[in-house]
């Protein structure tokens, strides 16, 4: 029986969801996920609904027992600390690169720092870390681009952070130790490109 009382009840519900809309709410999840309010599972549950979704009401669903967020969840975050003013003014500082370099010593960047689309990492009997737990992403996907000889980068991730690397060159020196790839589209990237010689890439995963 149609809701007589309330003539505009169930208009929500027949609005369609459009694909920025699904990549939205996708992008929430993912975040969810990150801070720990998903499990693996519950995850890959709501990802695989968010994409079969025809209208609002279908992924506001999917939602509901999570935060809603708001203008501030526009910042990309890879660790579970919480989006905040000074957040948004670090984003305001990117100038679209970095140039990390370590040369016989060790070069590092740690806690809340800025990862730029792209960071340029080059090391030679040095090493660098990055460390991504705390990080604000310039991004969803950021590129570091290796130039590595007798040197090598530790890359240190939350859980749910995808990694790849573009040639099979670059992947013979990543060693991936507890590092495990999450199961899911959508997540947060960081590609791996460049050279590697004589050197060694690291990729971890620990709690922040």
């Amino acid at each position: 029986m149609a809701d007589t009382a309330n003539p505009t009840s169930g208009a929500s519900s027949r609005l369609r969801a459009s694909d920025a809309d699904r990549d939205r709410i996708a992008h929430l999840l993912s975040d969810a996920l990150i801070e720990g309010r998903l499990s693996q599972e519950e995850h890959a549950d709501r990802i695989e609904a968010v994409y079969a979704a025809k209208t609002m009401d279908d992924l506001a669903e999917l939602t509901q027992d999570l935060p809603s967020g708001g203008p501030e969840r526009e910042v990309q975050r890879m660790g579970p600390v919480a989006a905040c003013a000074s957040d948004q003014a670090l984003l305001d500082t990117t100038v679209g690169s970095e140039n990390i370099i370590a040369i016989l010593g060790v070069a590092e960047r740690r806690s809340r720092w800025l990862v730029e689309p792209r960071t340029n990492a080059s090391a030679a009997f040095g090493s660098i870390e990055l460390d991504l737990r705390e990080a604000v992403l310039a991004q969803r996907d950021v590129t570091v681009q290796c130039a590595l000889f007798c040197g090598g980068v530790r890359l240190v991730l939350p859980q749910g952070v995808r990694v790849t690397a573009d040639s099979a060159a670059l992947q013979r020196s990543i060693s991936l130790g507890d590092y495990v790839a999450p199961a899911y589209d959508g997540a947060p990237t960081v590609h791996l490109t460049g050279v590697s010689v004589i050197s060694g890439i690291e990729v971890t995963t620990q709690a922040a």
